[in-house]
């Protein structure tokens, strides 16, 4: 009884599996590209013609990645990566960044990594010399150490100044809000609560900027890197979307490569890179993809705190992609650029946007 009962059960699972069918999934042609190809966030402009020559000569496009965003890294002037970046807000400078590598599908991340100029470099010796993808803080910090990663003070006299300066309104420009400003509604809203919003509303914002870059080179082989100080006077601690793989980065070396730059919480709360890449399997072009995405992060974004009395996100969220036959697009929730570079040299051109203004 038990064999014929065993017999029936395999016959059983044979039959499924005989009949059972995969979802179909759009896996667009490998081509070579004539030509390596990198996309960036427009503050990498300077940085990818260095990144394709390195992919011609044989460099991979994720060490091509990492070596691109370096100069910008080492860069005092750039005050949102790497050396001069905009400190937290106990003014200490905290670096994120993260690293994939389309041919092997590793990665690699530090997060509110301290006293390191560049945490690209750290990130990528995560991914080849640890079994894990994310180290953070002290922990990273050691990991750097422990590979000869000299520590400095990135915190420049600019940036302590500009600290400085926002200490003097910290009373209506931080990080932490009222139960009430994170109601949809809020039809309780405190006077004091309405009067901070406004407050905040009438202040400048406070810079995000980031740099992605995204390779292809001429074998159709991905590689992508997302580096940050992260926002301005943060939260200790806090990290946004670029050491988050899946976020600020995602590389799928059967599609391309996508990254971000803006608001991270709002890149988080889609998986933005990620997404622009399910798009673009889905058939999508680069561009339609990270216009997709913005829509998404428009749609998802519903407290009043985040949104402009049109009900528009009231901050900027960039997308960039590159697909693996050379294909680049970018987009944006306002008007913005991004950069490019193919056998034609290196560009800024117009982002795709879902408002022309804020009103």
């Amino acid at each position: 009884m038990l064999a014929a009962m065993s017999m029936t059960r395999r016959s059983f699972l044979r039959a499924t599996a005989a009949s059972a069918t995969l979802p179909a999934f759009h896996i667009p042609p490998r081509r070579r590209v004539r030509h390596p190809v990198s996309v960036s966030s427009s503050n990498g402009f300077a940085s990818l013609e260095l990144t394709v020559d390195l992919m011609a000569d044989g460099v991979s496009p994720v060490d091509a990645a990492v070596r691109g965003v370096e100069p910008v890294e080492n860069d005092p002037r750039d005050s949102s990566v790497g050396y001069g970046g905009l400190p937290n807000a106990d003014g200490v400078v905290e670096l994120d960044s993260c690293v994939m590598d389309g041919p092997t599908g590793l990665a690699g991340a530090v997060g509110a990594l301290r006293n390191i100029k560049n945490p690209a470099q750290v990130a990528l010796k995560v991914m080849r010399n640890t079994d894990h993808v994310l180290l953070v803080g002290e922990g990273a910090l050691r990991f750097a150490r422990m590979h000869g990663f000299a520590e400095e003070n990135l915190l420049t006299e600019s940036s302590r100044e500009r600290w400085l300066k926002w200490r003097q309104d910290l009373s209506t420009e931080d990080d932490w809000v009222d139960d009430a400003e994170n109601e949809i509604m809020a039809p309780g809203t405190s006077e004091g609560a309405a009067k901070r919003r406004r407050d905040r509303k009438d202040l400048p914002p406070r810079p995000t900027g980031t740099i992605h870059i995204g390779c292809v080179n001429a074998d159709g082989q991905c590689g992508g890197v997302t580096t940050t100080s992260g926002l301005a006077f943060k939260v200790p601690g806090r990290v946004g979307d670029s050491p988050l793989i899946g976020c600020g980065n995602y590389v799928d070396n059967q599609v391309g490569v996508a990254g971000s730059t803006g608001r991270g919480e709002a890149v988080i709360l889609i998986n933005g890179a990620s997404t622009i890449m399910h798009f673009m399997r889905s058939g999508m072009t680069p561009t339609d993809a990270c216009l997709a995405a913005c829509k998404r992060v428009a749609e998802t974004t519903k407290v009043k705190r985040l949104l402009t009395a049109s009900g528009r996100p009231d901050f900027q969220v960039n997308f960039y992609a590159v697909s693996v036959d050379g294909v680049t697009g970018g987009a944006a929730i306002y008007p913005s650029r991004y950069a490019r570079c193919g056998e034609n040299g290196p560009e800024r051109v117009d982002s795709a946007y879902l408002f022309e203004t804020r009103k």
